[in-house]
């Protein structure tokens, strides 16, 4: 355990002195975190010196909604999870549906395992998209990496994007440099991320010395996409027009793939363990960090009294298509996995494919005037 100085400091005053008062949050580490904990864990932290009080603050800023459960806790390298394990077993266990820590994790980025995918209707299926985060080996996470690393991520992950070619040929485009003609058309594109506004993230440090060693990267067609040093070292997304999920997540998988091995010459390949999966920032996206998603035409559906439990039964979550939060327009949403952790990548676009596809039935009988009791499924 390396030396931490400011956490050294704050050791001259007790637990109970230093206990934060959570007596008003509703996330997961408020849930999980008692004075005992704290006391057992506060003077502890990771080889790169993040800490507990690190770990939690974004939680301790933002207490949350009443309806909507945070998560509260992020981790800033690789090894906080291992750490900190007393506080984050059980706040990934809530999370994510009593996952065990004995429990082990399957990966699966054979894209050829996906059934189906390729005839889902576009009159009503609108667009496709298969999204992941990556963390690379060796450098701590973005609300604790310095600016040397943040540079070097980004140094690295041009040096790998540039190698590609084929479908997967583009251009990286620096936050910090980009031309106001270029912001214009990736803001056009729905491309462009911004300097984070969300509270959420803000306490956790991901915005800071923003826009430096920020940018993002894209494929001549459009189709796949990096964010640079945004939530994670690299977001990496698989997207187009229609219904197509089966082709979005080829491309999602041969791209990754491609990625990766660029990055293990380098001897920095991505955060992986066989409990975990891949280790991201916010324990929520553990796991395969995928959100496979539609976004899909269900204004008679959306309406019907059981379209909630019937979401829940698929294993699957709806947003507006503005992301988290928004509402629908028009009776369009988007509709993706909510599972994370515990199942595989194929797995999880599966659900999304199989459970769309069953949707849209159900949107065209209730077109029709009939009734849809009969084709509502079993819990998955």
């Amino acid at each position: 355990m390396t030396k931490n100085c400011h956490n050294d400091y704050k050791m001259k005053f007790s637990d109970v002195e230093e206990f934060p008062d959570l007596s008003l949050h509703n996330n997961h580490m408020a849930k999980v975190l008692t004075k005992d904990m704290y006391k057992k864990l506060r003077s502890k932290s990771t080889p790169s010196g993040f800490t507990l009080d690190d770990c939690t603050q974004t939680g301790v800023d933002n207490p949350g909604h009443p309806f909507i459960m945070t998560v509260g806790c992020v981790a800033g390298d690789e090894e906080c999870y291992e750490v900190f394990k007393d506080m984050f077993d059980p706040i990934i266990s809530d999370r994510h549906g009593g996952y065990k820590p004995t429990d082990k994790h399957k990966t699966d980025l054979n894209f050829e395992n996906l059934k189906g995918g390729d005839d889902l209707d576009p009159a009503y299926v609108l667009s496709s998209r298969v999204r992941t985060g990556r963390s690379i080996k060796g450098y701590t996470l973005p609300p604790h990496n310095s600016r040397g690393e943040r540079r070097m991520v980004e140094k690295l992950s041009i040096e790998a994007l540039a190698t590609l070619d084929g479908e997967f040929k583009g251009k990286y485009y620096p936050l910090n440099a980009m031309t106001d003609a270029e912001q214009d058309q990736l803001i056009a594109d729905h491309f462009l991320f911004d300097k984070p506004v969300s509270p959420l993230l803000l306490s956790a440090g991901m915005a800071r010395d923003w826009p430096d060693a920020r940018g993002i990267w894209h494929n001549d067609a459009k189709s796949f996409l990096v964010w640079v040093n945004e939530e994670d070292h690299l977001r990496v997304i698989s997207m187009e027009k229609g219904g197509n999920m089966k082709e979005v997540f080829r491309r999602f998988c041969v791209g990754l793939q491609k990625i990766e091995a660029v990055f293990k010459k380098h001897n920095h390949g991505f955060m992986w363990n066989e409990h975990l999966g891949y280790v991201l920032t916010c324990p929520s996206n553990l796991g395969t960090g995928l959100r496979g998603g539609v976004h899909v035409k269900l204004p008679k559906l959306s309406t019907h009294a059981k379209f909630e439990e019937i979401l829940t039964r698929l294993r699957l979550q709806k947003r507006g298509t503005g992301g988290v939060d928004t509402a629908s327009v028009g009776g369009i949403f988007d509709i993706s996995n909510a599972d994370r952790l515990g199942s595989s990548e194929v797995q999880q676009v599966q659900m999304v494919v199989d459970g769309v596809k069953l949707m849209v039935e159900m949107e065209k009988k209730l077109e029709k005037g009939e009734a849809i009791d009969g084709m509502i499924p079993a819990q998955k």
